[in-house]
């Protein structure tokens, strides 16, 4: 089967090799585009991040809920972007600390990380001490941690509609313990529903990692 790829402008010139070699189940040829023609050819993991892996991603997407793509390939693609984004890990950039610990999850029932992943990145890159609890965070798991660690924000991410009741509960049981903790939502989900912040009562909505770090940043001014 051909497949018809609509890759932005932005990504860069080797996302469209990358993303054929997610496809085909190519983690070798995925983490070798991102290594020596990213890496080693002084494109940085952000960029990499944003350019390269993002835009690959959402177009597994798009051919996952068109039917062009099985779950299993949808799945494998996956997984081979984040066997990459473990690759590039030890490439981030580590700036002085800024003072300021960041609590990342996913809510119960949401098993796509790679975004919440990718967040978790760049927020460690502009100086935070990031503590990224992954995917399927329980609200009993996540609001013993956010007692336990007393983190100065909360990211939470959700990539489906249905995922709303669940975030929805997390935000609550986390206000129902800290309710001053600044919390930023963020996702797929989040980013197709307009004024979906405001009915949650949360601090911000991110779009992507980028602004992620720039709402942190100002909600804890620094």
């Amino acid at each position: 089967m051909t497949l018809s790829f609509s890759l932005p402008a932005s990504a860069l010139g080797f996302t469209d090799a990358y993303l054929q070699a997610t496809l085909a189940g190519d983690a070798g040829e995925a983490v070798r585009l991102a290594m020596v023609q990213g890496v080693s050819a002084g494109v940085s993991p952000a960029e990499l991040e944003l350019r390269m892996i993002l835009p690959a991603q959402r177009e597994v997407g798009r051919l996952w809920q068109e039917n062009r793509i099985s779950v299993a390939q949808e799945h494998l693609a996956t997984s081979i972007s984040q066997l990459v984004m473990s690759h590039l890990y030890q490439h981030l950039p580590r700036p002085a600390p800024n003072g300021h610990r960041v609590l990342v999850a996913c809510v119960e029932g949401e098993l796509h990380d790679l975004g919440a992943r990718m967040g978790a990145d760049f927020l460690e890159m502009a100086g935070f001490d990031v503590h990224y609890l992954g995917a399927d965070v329980s609200h009993a798991s996540l609001v013993e941690v956010v007692r336990a660690d007393r983190p100065d924000a909360l990211g939470l991410s959700a990539t489906m509609p249905f995922h709303w009741p669940s975030l929805e509960k997390a935000v609550a049981e986390v206000r129902a313990v800290a309710p001053m903790l600044p919390i930023i939502v963020g996702g797929a989900f989040v980013d197709a529903t307009p004024g979906l912040g405001t009915r949650l009562g949360v601090q911000a909505c991110g779009t992507d990692a980028e602004a992620l770090v720039s709402q942190v940043r100002s909600l804890l001014q620094c």
